[in-house]
């Protein structure tokens, strides 16, 4: 008898304890989450009778990964201007006064038919009191080069679509994976894009002048696989994966794409492992691909994890 009511209440904690998560999950994916197509002026600088216009995605920089164009006009014709060495170096200042950057492309790529300047920033944290981001650039035009600094807000990312994670693998090197889309997944096969990087770390001191962009300097890492184990690891629903799901691989632009097929909306869990070019596990490992009702799913130690 003792052991029948240890069992009942054993099973009664097991179900309450599903009850709560399955009410979290109900409650989290209710959460709108937004499409954003349209690029809006993030912020507008004003130098040497140049006006320098920064446009993202909403006009807003979020933590992870950000699309960027950037146009030089002059002030007094109102006239877009062609500029040459045009670079884009942020720097954030954190509260015990360390300099860090991020993920970023450093010399951005002139687009003709668009008339813009683009790149990337890979923000990994978002504006605090007591952390904030600058924007170091510089330009030349007809010889004379211009140099300017601003101060940025960069906002937490509340699509969930794109987050992002930073970590060492196993040579030492510090690694970055951004999710780039979808934004807003479907119940189908998915394109999944994201761009991997890695912090090159310095190989000569620092020229003295601040900030050298030798001591803050990332590139894309090229030829790696990041192989995709995608999962839904509530409780409820088993640690269960799906079909056609395929590895990221490059692309000729440098971010990485591959399939991840969704069967369901919810919480889902990017289980990733990260091969090298030599086909090296940099970091990851390999999760239970057995079903597991009413039990957590486990993780990779190299995963995101995404809700639509």
């Amino acid at each position: 008898m003792k052991k029948i009511l240890f069992f009942l209440t054993a099973l009664c904690f097991v179900v309450a304890s599903c009850t709560k998560k399955k009410t979290d999950y109900e409650a989290e994916i209710n959460t709108v989450v937004t499409e954003h197509y349209e690029f809006k002026e993030a912020v507008a600088i004003t130098n040497s009778g140049y006006a320098i216009s920064i446009e993202a995605l909403n006009g807003t920089f979020y933590k992870g990964y950000n699309e960027i164009r950037l146009k030089i006009t002059d002030k007094q014709t109102h006239i877009e201007v062609k500029a040459s060495n045009v670079t884009f170096l942020p720097i954030i200042t954190t509260a015990n006064g360390q300099t860090i950057s991020c993920p970023h492309s450093y010399s951005l790529d002139y687009q003709a038919d668009s008339q813009y300047y683009s790149g990337y920033a890979v923000f990994t944290k978002e504006s605090k009191t007591n952390e904030n981001w600058d924007l170091y650039l510089s330009f030349t035009i007809n010889g004379q080069s211009y140099s300017l600094k601003q101060n940025i807000s960069v906002k937490e990312q509340t699509n969930k679509n794109l987050s992002m994670t930073a970590f060492t693998g196993k040579d030492e090197e510090q690694y970055f994976i951004a999710i780039v889309a979808p934004q807003k997944p479907k119940i189908a096969e998915n394109q999944l894009i994201a761009g991997i990087y890695k912090n090159n770390k310095p190989s000569n001191p620092s020229s003295g002048v601040f900030p050298d962009p030798s001591q803050f300097s990332y590139s894309e890492v090229s030829d790696y696989v990041l192989q995709l184990d995608p999962r839904m690891p509530e409780p409820s629903m088993g640690n269960h994966s799906s079909l056609n799901n395929r590895d990221l691989i490059q692309r000729n632009d440098g971010l990485y794409a591959g399939v991840v097929n969704y069967t369901m909306t919810g919480n889902w869990t990017l289980n990733f492992i990260l091969l090298n070019k030599n086909g090296r596990i940099l970091k990851g490992t390999e999760v239970s691909k057995d079903f597991t009702p009413g039990v957590e799913g486990a993780k990779s130690d190299l995963f995101i994890d995404i809700l639509f």
